[in-house]
């Protein structure tokens, strides 16, 4: 990196103005952090464009050891630094998505678990324990003084290669955290949220690394995700390659039979962190989980249907296409019951 731009990105992170030739490129500079503190960028926290302006935090492990330093960049507003971690997915970007209740991050540890595993579906070691990162989640979110918030990390390839083959780049870790109340409109999530019928189909996990949750795979459901809200839908339902049931978007999908949850089962699709709470939550209920291959046509047969998602928690599902569920006992009571349990442990205690 050029002295010039040490200068600048020093300036940014100290919380002093950048000079006004720099601000036109500070983005590209703004991605490599790491670079500038020996390629060893940690963290870098929101807000984001929900909830835009104040301060970043960046929390950076020095090349040579030590601990975590921790920095205020105001240089950059919550835009940009949603662009800068958009910007890169250009290079095999594996994300998470994670919720904190009351200060502490539900599953902290399984998610960092998670992120490491999904970087080796993708051929890449990610060079921070899952420790680190776990410390590096709740420094972030410390900082950016909040206590119910979303918290994204993302792992990166860097730009040392542009062609295909990229062994030999520098392995980026980001972590964004904003205030994020519901994914879906409060109002509807007990009265049931309307689904749309995706076009694409999640593909065969012999074309792609299915159990990794990289922003490649979101492609399809982006898309999707766009044409249903155009339709005035909430969401969409996707299908696998073979026609059967897979999961929304974003969530995974459960219906509910004669007292007994069917769920589809996750051989091509991610078998979500949310997913396996709510499963357990249901069998210490008592309610049989019946985890199956469900085709479409098994819908009409079904009374209540919910999603399940670190964003969407558990939401009711009134609709999908031409059929229709009403919601009822089973999935008020998960969703109670999930609203417990992600309840920080003292809170549950007093509660």
């Amino acid at each position: 990196m050029q002295a010039s731009s040490r200068k600048d990105l020093a300036r940014a992170i100290q919380g002093r103005p950048l000079r006004p030739s720099a601000k036109r490129g500070f983005m590209d500079r703004a991605n490599h952090i790491g670079t500038w503190a020996g390629r060893q960028k940690l963290a870098v926290g929101g807000p984001f464009p929900q909830c835009p302006g104040g301060c970043h935090d960046v929390a950076i492990r020095p090349a040579r050891g030590g601990h975590l330093v921790r920095r205020q960049a105001r240089a950059l507003e919550g835009r940009q630094a949603a662009r800068a971690l958009a910007r890169a997915a250009l290079r095999q970007l594996r994300v998470r998505g994670e919720r904190a209740y009351g200060g502490e991050i539900f599953k902290c540890t399984e998610h960092s678990e998670r992120l490491h595993e999904s970087a080796r579906w993708l051929d890449f070691e990610i060079p921070y324990s899952v420790a680190e990162i776990d410390a590096a989640k709740r420094l972030v979110l410390e900082r950016n003084g909040q206590r119910d918030a979303y918290v994204r990390p993302v792992a990166w390839r860097g730009s040392e290669m542009m062609a295909v083959s990229a062994q030999n780049t520098t392995i980026h870790v980001a972590i964004g955290t904003w205030e994020w109340p519901s994914y879906f409109d409060p109002a509807q999530r007990l009265k049931g949220i309307r689904l749309d019928l995706a076009d694409y189909r999640r593909p065969d996990p012999a074309t792609i690394p299915a159990k990794a949750k990289a922003a490649g795979l979101y492609m399809i459901c982006t898309i999707s995700k766009h044409k249903a809200e155009r339709k005035g839908y909430a969401d969409a339902l996707m299908l696998d390659w073979r026609g059967q049931v897979a999961e929304c978007t974003g969530a995974n999908i459960f219906f509910v039979k004669d007292g007994k949850i069917h769920t589809p089962t996750p051989d091509c699709f991610l078998d979500g962190i949310t997913r396996k709470t709510v499963i357990d939550l249901a069998r210490r209920r008592g309610i049989e989980v019946v985890e199956r291959r469900i085709m479409p046509d098994e819908l009409a047969t079904f009374s209540e249907c919910f999603i399940t998602g670190t964003a969407a928690e558990v939401t009711a599902v009134s609709e999908i296409a031409r059929w229709r569920f009403t919601p009822s006992a089973i999935t008020q009571r998960l969703m109670d019951d999930y609203t417990a349990e992600v309840q920080p442990k003292g809170k549950k205690a007093a509660a």
